[in-house]
């Protein structure tokens, strides 16, 4: 028997305008420290004013995408800045990433969807 966990839900549509941080990155072989710092990162960024949630997505060819959603520049600014954060990024291109791009932009719409449960 398996232990499995329920599939992750969306981040729910927001009243916009609000910001899409998008992070794309391929990975090196070399985990050491990765998931903790993963972990710790997660804590962080929800503690954060203005953070509205996180999508993260890895594709079976080593593809991960991760979108944070917040209500405006300055929680971006304050993330982005964060100490601890920023020495985590550091390690990460010194050690975790073979590349990544980040992009970040205004969502201008946004609805969302959730089948009924008798349908």
């Amino acid at each position: 028997m398996t232990d499995q966990q329920p599939a992750p839900l969306p981040v729910p549509a927001h009243e916009p305008p609000y910001y899409a941080v998008v992070f794309t990155s391929v990975r090196t072989e070399d985990e050491d420290g990765y998931p903790e710092t993963a972990d710790r990162m997660d804590e962080l960024v929800r503690k954060i004013p203005g953070f509205l949630g996180m999508d993260h997505a890895r594709s079976a060819g080593g593809l991960s995408i991760t979108v944070g959603y917040f209500q405006d520049a300055e929680a971006i600014e304050a993330w982005r800045s964060d100490l601890e954060h920023r020495r985590a990024q550091r390690r990460g291109r010194e050690q975790w990433y073979e590349r990544y791009t980040l992009h970040v932009a205004k969502v201008e719409r946004s609805h969302g969807f959730v089948r009924d449960a008798a349908g």
